[in-house]
């Protein structure tokens, strides 16, 4: 019993201080989710990782699912309540404090300032989890060619991502990628 309380305790504190780091929402922090779930606790492998974040991007709701998946993949519902409720709640006390104090600094310039200064490290952060993920999926080179198409689809063109979407799956499906 003291090992399942130890793995949410662990859970806790992975999540609770990554929360604090997810400027630009949960997707940003992907990088460090990766290497404390696959890396540093090996409580997953690559695939299982990306299976979880593919199904919390496919599912309706916040991002945050993948979250939650982790939590229950490794420590059950009581996995998937810690996890989730240490991702979001010292985020959403900081947020409701930040406000608050932005709030009263209306009419100053620092608020609109620092909003503009984290606008760079979001895009940082979310391009940091693209590259992650890019590793964690891509293992062949049909692999990465599909994404490498899929985003210049997606970045030179109206085209809806979702048909990027549907012939990689359609592909997967096929057995053409693994």
């Amino acid at each position: 019993m003291s090992g399942f309380i130890e793995t949410l305790i662990g859970l806790a504190v992975a999540f609770g201080l990554m929360s604090l780091l997810a400027v630009g929402g949960a997707n940003s922090t992907i990088p460090e989710m990766h290497r404390i779930a696959v890396e540093v606790q090996h409580w997953m492998n690559d695939a299982q990782f990306a299976d979880m974040f593919a199904i919390a991007q496919l599912s309706p709701g916040p991002n945050v699912l993948i979250v939650t998946l982790i939590g229950y993949h490794v420590a059950g519902l009581a996995g998937a309540m810690v996890a989730t409720l240490a991702m979001c709640g010292p985020s959403a006390m900081f947020a409701y404090f930040v406000g608050n104090l932005f709030e009263r600094a209306h009419h100053s310039p620092w608020p609109a300032l620092l909003q503009a200064s984290l606008v760079p490290v979001a895009i940082g952060l979310m391009c940091a989890s693209a590259y992650i993920l890019v590793l964690t999926v891509d293992q062949t080179a049909i692999g990465m060619a599909i994404t490498a198409a899929a985003a210049v689809i997606a970045i030179w063109t109206n085209l809806n991502p979702l048909w990027a979407l549907a012939i990689g799956g359609g592909l997967g499906f096929a057995g053409l990628v693994s």
